[in-house]
Order: structure tokens, then sequence, then C-alpha cells
């Protein structure tokens, strides 16, 4: 999946609370709370995305087993699964589960991205545990993949990799304006969908020199992870092909949809959150190595663009984090790349 980066990895995290303090040397950071993580569930399906709504209640997405069975489930407090959605479309794309992505609570609405650039829209209010499943099918769905192939994205020779009759949207924050923002992990760049259901391109993400040059000579900045800190837009990428480390880029998108770097630069990141405290939590997926990305091998960073700190290591396989307060977290993981772990961390 990610020799086009169509990304069925995402975000492992810890959550504001534990990151270290402000780096001005004369305000010293503050002790790291204990931390403990309970597993909550195990054995789920292509595990992706975690995410609550404003009840509390824990809900997520398994991209399944390539048989069509995606599906969003209601995780009780006991651990209990409870299948909510079923029937989305689910394949198995070079050993990895592809299908849903990412889900977002949002103005009492639960988001979700399946497969092929579709976002669909529920209300989950009323769903209970043991209610019948809904049928995907039957969800208010909006398919954008054609509208994103046929936009005329640029010449630019540094996207000479870009597959344009690719498009991946990946993962999503609500704006400041009410409209959702996305990064599409296949044509690279970030998609705004506004308040009244209008969609548009507002910025490409540009290819980059290849540290590995002369072959390649470019490779592919794809767009994972994306927040807002209040101001700006925070966009996190992976490299494409062959996955250069030390090279990843976090970029700054101010609301107009202009770009500007950070210096410091990264390996295969897949998300970013902020961490509260005027920084970024950035989560490493893994190193990429003669056999694949490598087990064990991620890590959750905190950074201010500039100085870095690792806060975790040897993460495998992370793929999401849902910070619920100032105490409790909800992180999702793919142990082997097909069967998913719930965890909930206390601190």
């Amino acid at each position: 999946m990610f020799y086009k980066v169509s990304l069925s990895i995402s975000l492992f995290a810890l959550t504001a609370f534990l990151i270290t303090g402000c780096q001005d040397h004369q305000n010293p950071a503050p002790p790291t709370p204990s931390l403990t993580s309970t597993t909550l569930a195990t054995g789920l399906k292509g595990l992706i995305g975690v995410e609550t709504d404003s009840q509390g209640r824990v809900w997520i997405t398994e991209s399944g087993s390539g048989q069509n069975d995606g599906r969003v489930s209601m995780v009780g407090p006991n651990g209990t699964v409870y299948p909510a959605i079923t029937g989305f479309d689910s394949e198995i794309f070079q050993g990895e589960p592809n299908g849903l992505n990412h889900l977002l609570f949002a103005d009492g609405w639960l988001y979700i991205l399946g497969s092929h650039s579709r976002l669909y829209k529920v209300n989950v209010s009323g769903f209970k545990p043991g209610d019948p499943s809904i049928l995907a099918s039957s969800l208010v769905v909006e398919d954008k993949k054609q509208f994103l192939l046929d936009y005329k994205f640029t010449n630019d020779p540094s996207h000479y990799l870009k597959d344009t009759e690719d498009t991946h949207l990946y993962n999503m924050v609500l704006g400041p304006d009410g409209a959702l923002y996305f990064t599409d992990a296949g044509t690279n760049a970030i998609i705004r969908r506004s308040k009244t259901g209008d969609w548009s391109v507002v910025v490409e993400v540009p290819g980059i020199a290849s540290p590995l040059a002369p072959l390649p000579a470019f490779v592919e900045s794809v767009p994972t992870g994306i927040t807002f800190n209040g101001k700006d837009f925070i966009v996190t990428t992976l490299l494409g092909f062959p996955f250069p480390a030390n090279s990843s880029i976090i970029y700054k998108m101010s609301t107009s949809g202009v770009l500007t770097t950070f210096p410091m630069k990264f390996t295969s990141l897949v998300d970013v959150e902020n961490d509260g405290n005027g920084g970024m939590l950035v989560l490493q997926h893994a190193v990429f190595g003669a056999m694949g990305f490598a087990d064990n091998t991620g890590k959750l960073i905190r950074t201010n663009g500039t100085t870095s700190t690792e806060l975790l290591t040897g993460l495998n396989k992370a793929t999401d984090l849902k910070v619920v307060d100032s105490h409790t977290a909800y992180l999702t993981t793919l142990e082997d790349g097909k069967s998913g772990i719930l965890r909930k961390i206390t601190f």
C-alpha cells in the first residue's frame, strides 16, 4: 500500500498531558506522569481509526480482511465490540488492508473516510449497544473520486512520480471556518469541503529532490496528518519509495493555503497533534529497510519544528490516537499488519 502510499497507517501518540513543557530554559519541563496501557479490545480486522463522540463513546474503523467487510464499531467500556455500521468496501493491497481510514466527530455528525475518496456522514446519537448494524449503503455519502481525478494538478517536474489516476482522502480536521480539511495521499494535496458542501483543492504538496539522487531524482511528499493549532494548519508528510530517512517535512499551512516548512526533518511521519503547549506531537511510522518497514521502529516525537524529544520508541504499526481528556486516551495498532488492538491509556 505504501508503494502509492495508499496509507493504511496513521497515528499513535500519547497526549498533550504527557508532553514536556515550554522549551524556555527558565521554565523546566514538568515530570512525566506515570502511564498505564490497558488492552481494551483485540482481534479487530484492519483497525485504523479511533474517535469519541459527544457522549464519550469510543468508535473505531476496521478496514476489514479484503472481503468487503469493512465496518465502524462502537467499543464498550468493558471492551465489547458492537458492529455499528457494516458493509464498507475492503480489499488487501500489497498485503495490507485497504478500505476505511480515519473518522471524525464534528457538529453532531460522525464523518467517515472510506475507500476511493468517499466521505460518509451519519448521526450515531441514537445507536445503542446491541442495536442491529446500519448498512453502509444507507449512509449519506459524497463520492469525490472523479472530481479529484479530473482536477488539473501542476506539471511541476517534482511531481513526475505523482499518479493522478489515484486519490486517497486519508485524514481530516475541522477548520476554524467550519469547513473540513483533508489530506489526500493519492493526489498529494490538501482538500477543503465547505460547510455548504462545496469541494475545492487548497494547495498541492510538492515533491522534493531525493536525498538518494540520481535515482530517483525526486520523491513524492505524501500528506498524512493534519491538525489546526489555533492559527495555522500543520501537515505531516511521508516520502514515497524508497522512503528515505530523515527527510520528511512538516508543513505549516495558512488559512489561505500558503505552505511554509519547518527546518527540522523527520522519518516517515504519519500524523500530527497539538501538544497543548505550543508544540507538536508527530508520529514516525517506521524505518524502511531491506524487508520493508521494520517492526518496532516507530516513534512518538515532541517537536517545535527546530528541536525534538523522543517520547516513545519501539512502536509497532500504530494507526491512530484519540485524546479524551487530561488523563485518558485511546490508541490503535496493527500488530501484524492485519489484526488490530485497541488500547486505553491512563496517566
